[in-house]
């Protein structure tokens, strides 16, 4: 590449992300016009929620099933001797309810729904059928991109509160079978530090997650080129970018725990 080369494509690259901005602004109002028209969006959300939410559940609990369980033996081994062992309870529940349990889920949903969601609209928008969807005057963003992402609202809160639930009994499990706590000392621990706002924060973060995953999704979907390989392509990208946007999303979150 020529230095003439790699400058325009350097001066390019601010113009592509205000063009990507202004395509997801456009996208976002989209949606909240479309919010006008239930009857048709509905029933195709609660497709979207069987595809997105019940089809995660066995892979979301696994994972967090073996988040839990690394947690409290990791805690053992650093605690167990130098501490109450009540204190294992506590910092199991405290890891999984306000950071593994949320975060966990909201990486695998990254993976799962957004290659899936991506690779979806990507193949409508490389073989025209979205053309064809507004030839016939059907909005695409009210029946393929609105349904989505109100799935992906409703039902990775309840995905973060089935992996929150698995990953304390995992963990519980574990330290009654490799330490000497019992199941009192273990539900003492974990209700001293309990509160009812790390538990709506936790799931407050699954609602961010849900958004910004099925929502960059079906951006990067809608924006697929280049038949077959821009199929691909938009799939990689759907679960980079909702990758990323969870851990930025994570690190907003735990400021914003320090303030309240």
């Amino acid at each position: 590449m020529t230095p003439a080369n790699a400058l325009s494509a350097l001066g390019a690259r601010p113009f592509a992300v205000l063009r990507l901005t202004g395509e997801a602004w456009l996208t976002a109002r989209a949606c909240l016009r479309a919010l006008r028209q239930p009857r048709t969006y509905l029933p195709l959300t609660f497709a979207q929620a069987r595809d997105i939410g019940v089809a995660s559940v066995p892979l979301v609990a696994v994972v967090a099933m073996i988040s839990g369980a690394v947690t409290s033996q990791q805690t053992g081994y650093q605690f167990t001797g130098s501490l109450p062992v009540w204190i294992v309870g506590s910092v199991v529940a405290a890891s999984v309810i306000t950071e593994l349990g949320p975060v966990i889920t909201g990486l695998v949903l990254a993976g799962r729904v957004g290659a899936r969601i991506g690779a979806e609209l990507g193949t409508m928008a490389v073989t025209d059928q979205l053309g064809a969807l507004q030839a016939v005057g059907r909005d695409p963003v009210l029946y393929l991109v609105l349904p989505r992402v109100l799935a992906g609202l409703l039902t990775v809160p309840a995905l973060v509160a089935i992996a929150d639930g698995a990953g304390l009994l995992s963990g519980w499990a574990l330290a009654l079978l490799t330490m000497p706590v019992t199941t009192a000392e273990f539900t003492y621990g974990v209700r001293w530090w309990f509160h009812d706002f790390a538990l709506w924060f936790s799931l407050l973060k699954g609602l961010a997650f849900g958004l910004a995953i099925t929502f960059i999704a079906c951006i990067v979907g809608l924006r697929t080129t280049g038949g077959a390989e821009g199929v691909g392509r938009a799939a990689t990208s759907a679960v980079v970018a909702g990758t990323v946007a969870v851990m930025v999303l994570d690190v907003i979150f735990v400021r914003l725990l320090k303030v309240f």
